[in-house]
């Protein structure tokens, strides 16, 4: 483990996904993972009026949910100069080599397949933290 990493541990992540399921599992995943303030968003319209409220720093986002796809949220994010560098998580259970190019070209900072494990989602976490 780096010290950037363990050092991040309360930093806000926001986890975003139409499933309160995979909201959920996320949640006890990031909680059980050692980050202690993780917030939820049913899509990207929610999550775009979290980040203007709260102090998110680090986002976790399903590609595929309603009102706003999770690619069209990180170009919107992306576009802002506010957040323009905050991380963002890419989870998808799609693994088009189209769609990997196309968050890449939108600014994705990494990018995981549904189903993952707890190890790989903390090795993506870590590699985004570490850059």
């Amino acid at each position: 483990m780096s010290s950037n990493y363990e050092s991040k541990k309360g930093m806000k992540i926001l986890v975003v996904d139409d499933f309160p399921t995979q909201r959920k599992l996320m949640k006890r995943t990031l909680l059980n993972l050692g980050f202690e303030n993780v917030i939820e968003a049913v899509d990207g319209v929610d999550a775009l009026e979290k980040l203007h409220t709260g102090d998110v720093e680090f986002i976790i986002c399903d590609w595929h949910m309603p009102k706003m796809m999770g690619i069209d949220l990180l170009r919107t994010i992306r576009a802002d100069g506010k957040f323009s560098r905050m991380p963002f998580l890419m989870v998808t259970a799609e693994v088009k080599r189209e769609n990997i190019i196309e968050a890449a070209k939108a600014g994705v900072s990494n990018y995981i397949a549904k189903p993952f494990t707890v190890e790989s989602l903390q090795e993506k976490i870590q590699d985004i933290l570490n850059r």
